[in-house]
């Protein structure tokens, strides 16, 4: 297929574009950076510079590739996120979940493009009642901090209108396998700490595997909702630590829940002791998805081990 992926240059966009060639699909991925251009092209990508917020451009953009199939990808988020200021830090990455893709998906229309993919997220909308994993079907939260409030709409948006379009929505799991990660180094620094009962359960996803299930999804999806997240949802109390030490780290440190509000504001208290984690059955079940690290367990050391001098 001809494939218009957005987000080529980010942090699932570099590991798609692998496979996506290695699969046999012609790939046209966007960049809004010259460095990003470079990125996309020495992965053997034709790269395309492009303004998702800009109908007009993506309407044009669409039109000249005719693309098959159109995976939304695009994030802003290189710089981590500000807990306090939860929105804030994702004000771009809302617009380009609202307003990029309305844009995208018009386009896709006059086009005729026939499949459409878009990157939502598993890792805390899920409503933070009932059982500590949830499937496609339960619902998203109904009371979200308000910090998290704009955030939590731009999904809503992206998965009402994609799905309407009988498109695919992916909820990935939180990623890793990025040595870069600034959560990695916050780890390292010790400034990743359990909150209170480190009860929040997460749901993570390598990258490798993240890009694996796309193209499958993208081969073999049908029109829903996919959980894109390993095995093993668990809770903050019990990966924090693995990870820390994968990270070669010492253990994190452990604060009441009333500081970890007062330093990092309710979302934190949230992720850290209240989100439900995601199942990955229909995923699996439905794409013949296999992972490459089927848990977080041999994917943190795997991915972040320090390798012993000579």
């Amino acid at each position: 297929m001809r494939v218009f992926l957005t987000g080529g240059s980010g942090v699932l966009g570099q590991r798609l574009i692998p496979h996506l060639r290695a699969a046999g699909h012609d790939v046209v991925a966007t960049a809004r950076s010259a460095a990003g251009m470079e990125r996309i092209r020495a992965l053997g990508a034709q790269g395309l510079t492009l303004d998702l917020l800009d109908p007009q451009a993506v309407r044009r953009a669409v039109l000249d590739v005719r693309p098959e199939a159109i995976l939304h990808e695009a994030t802003a988020l290189a710089g981590g996120t500000d807990f306090r200021r939860f929105d804030r830090t994702f004000y771009v990455t809302n617009l380009l979940r609202t307003q990029g893709t309305d844009n995208l998906l018009a386009a896709a229309r006059e086009a005729g493009t026939q499949r459409f993919l878009a990157q939502s997220f598993a890792g805390w909308p899920y409503a933070r009642e009932g059982g500590p994993v949830k499937t496609e079907e339960d619902p998203l939260d109904p009371h979200p901090a308000a910090s998290m409030r704009e955030t939590l709409d731009a999904i809503r948006h992206l998965e009402r209108v994609v799905t309407q379009a009988e498109g695919i929505v992916l909820r990935y799991g939180f990623f890793y396998g990025d040595p870069s990660d600034v959560q990695l180094a916050a780890v390292r620094k010790r400034q990743l700490p359990l909150v209170g009962n480190g009860g929040g359960i997460w749901s993570f996803i390598h990258l490798e595997d993240a890009a694996a299930g796309t193209v499958l999804a993208l081969e073999r999806g049908q029109p829903g909702i996919y959980n894109i997240v390993d095995d093993e949802p668990a809770p903050v109390r019990e990966w924090l630590p693995v990870l820390a030490s994968a990270a070669g780290a010492k253990p994190p440190l452990h604060i009441p829940t009333w500081l970890g509000r007062l330093l990092g504001g309710e979302s934190v208290v949230l992720m850290m002791t209240q989100i439900r984690g995601a199942s990955n059955a229909k995923a699996k079940r439905e794409l013949g998805w296999t992972l490459r690290y089927p848990s977080w367990r041999q994917g943190f050391p795997a991915s972040y081990a320090t390798p012993v001098p000579a």
